[in-house]
Parts: C-alpha cells; sequence; structure tokens
C-alpha cells in the first residue's frame, strides 16, 4: 500500500519509480496514469512560478527559466494549496544556485515580484488625507504618527533591483545604474508598483511602519543618510497612498 509520502516524494521526481500499489478506476496498474499526473502536476507549477517571476524569465530567458522552474519545484513543493504563495523560497534558490551566482541580483529582483504579488493580496485602505499635515505646527509634525497601508512592502538592497525589474518590465524606462536601491511598493488603485526610494527613504518608511513618531523617523533617516530627501520621500508615499492615516 502506497502512503501519501511516498506518493507526493515520486510525484515531483520523474527519476522515482511509479509507487506500488497505485491502480486505475478498473484495478489495474496506474503507472500511465501517474505518470501523465506527475507531468501535469510539474507543468502547472512551472506555470505558476513563470507568472509569478516574469521579470526573472526576462532575465535569464524562458528556456533557462522553464529548466530552473523544474529544479526548484522538486526541491520546494508547495506549502499551500493556495498558489498566490508558491515560490516563498525562490530568492534564497537564485541566490544558492551555483550557475547564476554572477547574477547577483536575481534575489532581490525575485523579492520585488513576491512583494508585488503580497501587495496585490493585500486588504484595501483609504489614502491619508495630507492636508492634515498643513495643520500641525513643527511639534506637532515631530510628535504625529503615520500608519502604512496594508498593500505597503519595503524591501532594502545592495543592488538596483527596483531599476532592473522596470527595465525589464515597463518599456521605456531608463537603463539600471550601479548603485544600492531601495524599494517602496504601493497599490493607490488596483496594481501595485515598485518605487525606488530616495537613499534613506527605507530608514523612514521602516521606522513609520513600527509606529514611531514622524521625528523618529526623520533621525533614524538622517542618521542613515544625513542628506536625506524628506519632501522626495514624503510626496512619493503621500501620492502614492503608502499612508493610510495620519494620526495627531
Amino acid at each position: 500500500m502506497t502512503t501519501q509520502t511516498e506518493f507526493h516524494g515520486a510525484l515531483l521526481d520523474a527519476q522515482q519509480p511509479v509507487p506500488a500499489g497505485l491502480s486505475d478506476g478498473k484495478g489495474r496498474p496506474a503507472g500511465r496514469r501517474y505518470s501523465v499526473y506527475r507531468n501535469n502536476v510539474a507543468v502547472s507549477l512551472g506555470e505558476a512560478l513563470g507568472t509569478g517571476f516574469p521579470a526573472i524569465s526576462k532575465l535569464i530567458g524562458p528556456e533557462n527559466f522553464k529548466n530552473l522552474a523544474g529544479i526548484f519545484l522538486r526541491q520546494s513543493p508547495p506549502a499551500s494549496p493556495l498558489m498566490m504563495h508558491y515560490g516563498a523560497g525562490f530568492p534564497e534558490f537564485l541566490e544558492r544556485f551555483e550557475p547564476l551566482k554572477h547574477l547577483g541580483y536575481l534575489g532581490d529582483v525575485a523579492r520585488i515580484e513576491l512583494a508585488l504579488r503580497r501587495s496585490y493580496h493585500a486588504a484595501d485602505a483609504p489614502a491619508a488625507n495630507a492636508s492634515i499635515l498643513q495643520s500641525l505646527d513643527e511639534e506637532g509634525l515631530m510628535a504625529c504618527r503615520m500608519a502604512l497601508a496594508p498593500a505597503v512592502q519595503i524591501l532594502r538592497s545592495p543592488w538596483p533591483a527596483t531599476s532592473i525589474w522596470a527595465f525589464n518590465m515597463v518599456p521605456g524606462s531608463p537603463k539600471p545604474q550601479a548603485r544600492a536601491e531601495d524599494t517602496l511598493i504601493t497599490r493607490p488603485e488596483f496594481d501595485p508598483m515598485p518605487h525606488a526610494l530616495p537613499a534613506g527613504g527605507a530608514a523612514f518608511c521602516q521606522s513609520l511602519a513600527k509606529g514611531e513618531t514622524f521625528g523618529a523617523a526623520l533621525t533614524a533617516a538622517q542618521s542613515e543618510t544625513p542628506e536625506f530627501d524628506l519632501g522626495a520621500t514624503l510626496n512619493l508615499a503621500l501620492s502614492q497612498g503608502a499612508i493610510s492615516e495620519i494620526l495627531t
């Protein structure tokens, strides 16, 4: 009798024999049917990865991605029946995969694609009324707190990951420059979009996300980047609906 572990183990490894004891609806050995099912599962998981990581597919080429997906899916079967979660370990897999070590940015580009998925499925939240800030004096501004929308994602990278993603996915985007980039993902309407943050912007937004005051977030950003551009960061966050509430 075949156990569930044996069934699943052989399902994602074509080198393993068909588990013993399987039969079709007429009591005959289910070897061919199992092989067809095994192939369909592998194809479906590969397609799910391709859908979830289109920029990675472009960067390494569709055929290379197909082969890579075949290796990954056999090492990392789905942990959830919801395919929206499949591929959570793909960035780390890319970073460990020896033939791609020379493309060190792939892991962070994949993290952006995962974060876009999380942002897409996050709860809705109205954008904050930015005019509230105009009514605050300096003391009130430094003491206020800003809640980030559930769809907001913040990523940090030593690579120009945001620009690499855009160059491959958004027509007309400029060629990436060799520099570190942090990413703010927002979803002002239906489709999430990554934005490159000014230097220090990630520290500022992460502090707000922790519930720290505006003043504390500003200090964190300026400690990391003395020339931190508060205006550009705040304008980006407010215009893209990243801030859902201003608490005075």
